[in-house]
């Protein structure tokens, strides 16, 4: 019998249990769900265990507050930090969330030098240098979900004028995970067609905006934290693109290494993912606003990686 995937998630917050969740009812592997908060992960984790029970799910998910438990994991899923309040930008969170990160990689080190890590914190593209930085791990095996999420949002947004079906539309949105992302327009379609000769400049500039504000619109309505759902389907399509080695191409955040004139910098970009992680950054044709968009969002986040690092 093949042995399953070990999937580890740091975090037993909504993003990570919701995360847990949507890997055992898709079968992708066994979870290992730790919060530093006594009983958190474990009550979580049962409480998964007897839903099972009804789902007949195939993989096991144990919660505990011990990293030695992630001993062996093929993947690591990191969702620890604090979440953001209204009021509040992803980089707000940078000084507290970067010592979280930090001496969570540590034990990711120790116990699982030979996973990949996902990142999921925020401020995303720093958090995911740091872990980068951190563990010493080979660039391809530490990526950062943020442009899956955000270009579901896009086409959200695009589907509410009622013009555009989710299905028909193809887009990618690049860059940073915050204020600074990047919608390509010049490569969006739908069903073949560019989107610019479907929808009004008007109406591109109000989602983009929208999009851009997506997570901080979310945070305002609940008031005491931010998306999960989104998120957890978001890093649960990254997770299956690797674990099944499809070789599929998404919008991740991925290290740089003279792609798009960027250097030593972490950022969104369409990468190829398969079993090791990311296999190949994809590099599409930009327009020249798009490229000095993307350098100038690139540009945001150096200042902060040195006030870190």
């Amino acid at each position: 019998m093949e042995k399953s995937t070990k999937i580890a998630i740091i975090g037993a917050g909504q993003v990570g249990a919701t995360l847990g969740l949507f890997i055992l009812q898709k079968g992708l592997g066994d979870v290992v769900l730790v919060d530093c908060a006594e009983g958190l992960a474990k009550g979580k984790a049962t409480d998964l265990t007897q839903a099972g029970m009804l789902f007949d799910f195939k993989n096991s998910i144990l919660g505990t507050d011990s990293y030695g438990d992630i001993k062996g994991a093929d993947i690591t899923v990191v969702t620890a930090g604090l979440p953001r309040k209204p009021g509040m930008t992803r980089l707000d969170l940078l000084k507290k969330n970067s010592e979280i990160v930090g001496s969570v990689v540590n034990e990711i080190v120790r116990h699982a030098p030979e996973s990949i890590i996902l990142m999921v914190t925020n401020p995303l593209d720093v958090m995911t240098y740091l872990a980068y930085k951190r563990s010493g791990f080979p660039a391809p095996r530490v990526l950062g979900q943020a442009g899956v999420l955000d270009t579901s949002r896009f086409k959200y947004y695009f589907t509410r004028s009622g013009k555009v079906a989710h299905e028909k539309i193809s887009a990618v949105v690049l860059g940073g995970h915050g204020d600074s992302m990047v919608p390509v327009i010049s490569q969006a379609k739908v069903d073949g067609q560019p989107l610019e000769n479907i929808v009004t400049q008007e109406e591109i500039a109000g989602v983009i905006e929208k999009t851009r504000g997506g997570g901080g619109t979310i945070v305002k309505l609940l008031k005491t934290g931010g998306a999960f759902y989104a998120p957890a389907a978001s890093i649960l399509t990254m997770l299956d693109a690797i674990i099944r080695d499809t070789g599929e191409i998404l919008p991740v955040s991925t290290y740089l290494d003279g792609e798009y004139g960027l250097k030593d910098i972490y950022i969104g970009v369409p990468a190829r993912l398969g079993r090791g992680g990311v296999s190949e950054v994809v590099e599409i044709e930009l327009t020249e606003e798009e490229k000095k968009s993307l350098h100038k969002s690139a540009s945001a986040y150096r200042e902060f990686i040195a006030e870190i690092l």
